[in-house]
């Protein structure tokens, strides 16, 4: 099994930051902080008034939130899918009587994925009734 490595430096500073930024983001701590924070603010409210200025505070702060993690989130799934497409290449190449036309699909369009998806849908289809034939006649 792989170990797990440490941050290399060569990485660029928003790879990095995103990295934080998703480990930290997807903890149930960080939830209940989320969660106490908006408890925080609601309470607040009798003692502003209930005012624009109040409500502006958490639409705003959740607004630029939002935004930003749209783009933390996109940086961590384009990373996790181009590992995982690395590796599973990487897999097609080692195992033997593998088809390598099927390396590097990602990069196909769709109507080429569409049929390839189709032959492996009939392959599905077949191996399903070899192994669970149904009765004669029905």
């Amino acid at each position: 099994m792989a170990k797990h490595r440490k941050p290399r430096r060569n990485r660029s500073l928003f790879t990095r930051l995103s990295q934080a930024v998703s480990r930290w983001a997807g903890k149930p701590q960080t939830f209940f902080i989320a969660g106490a924070l908006i408890v925080l603010w609601a309470l607040s409210g009798p003692f502003f008034g209930f005012n624009d200025s109040w409500q502006l505070v958490v639409n705003t702060s959740t607004t630029i939130v939002t935004f930003l993690m749209v783009f933390i989130i996109q940086n961590s799934q384009n990373r996790d899918t181009a590992a995982i497409q690395i590796k599973l290449d990487e897999l097609i190449c080692r195992l033997e009587g593998a088809r390598e036309e099927l390396l590097d699909l990602e990069e196909l369009d769709e109507d080429k994925l569409e049929t390839i998806r189709g032959e492996f849908e009939a392959m599905a289809a077949k191996a399903r009734e070899v192994a669970h034939p149904s009765p004669a006649g029905q």
